[in-house]
């Protein structure tokens, strides 16, 4: 069997197979022991300021010496995330926040940035696989959250993100191999 004759029964396979199942596939995790938001808003809502130890943070496992993908925040970082201009009167903040502003080097922060994202390309392969057409289909959760400590007791907390994320790209290249861009 000649070179191109090898080819033509892969290209042909392919077809008979069900392209999709061809396409790439990729998961990103941010390596926590959570395995959903719901699980990481549970966690937080346990976390009661004036009360809620660093010890209690551990037990939790909001360590950020042996918890991954938690971010250490000192008076700087702090100031930057809750006045990040002049115009904002440090007084117009919540209670925990200006405690910890005014306690400035004996005050610092947790930032939790936590995530599942599962993408799949989906759609026809030769399309895809040629550059004209890509289809993505993205689902997952994001969980950040920001914990203030002063005095080794939590003072201030604040969760955000995503409960459920579920995106579809589409990138459509009408040159297909020809367009690098």
């Amino acid at each position: 069997m000649n070179p191109l004759q090898s080819i033509f029964a892969v290209l042909l396979l392919l077809a008979l197979e069900g392209c999709s199942s061809v396409l790439p596939q990729s998961e990103s995790t941010t390596v926590n022991p959570w395995t959903s938001y719901k699980q990481m808003q549970e966690m937080f809502d346990a976390i009661v300021p004036h009360q809620t130890t660093v010890e209690d943070l551990k037990a939790m496992k909001l360590d950020p010496h042996a918890n991954p993908n938690i971010v250490i925040l000192n008076y700087s970082d702090i100031l930057r995330r809750f006045i990040p201009s002049p115009s904002i009167n440090s007084h117009d903040l919540d209670l925990g926040v200006q405690e910890c502003i005014k306690a400035k080097m004996d005050c610092e922060g947790y930032e939790i940035n936590q995530s599942v994202m599962e993408s799949n390309r989906y759609g026809n392969f030769f399309a895809d696989f040629l550059n004209f057409k890509r289809q993505t289909d993205i689902v997952g959760w994001r969980f950040n959250g920001i914990v203030l400590i002063k005095d080794n007791v939590v003072i201030y907390k604040l969760t955000g993100g995503e409960p459920a994320v579920h995106k579809n790209e589409e990138r459509v290249n009408p040159l297909g191999p020809l367009q690098i861009f």
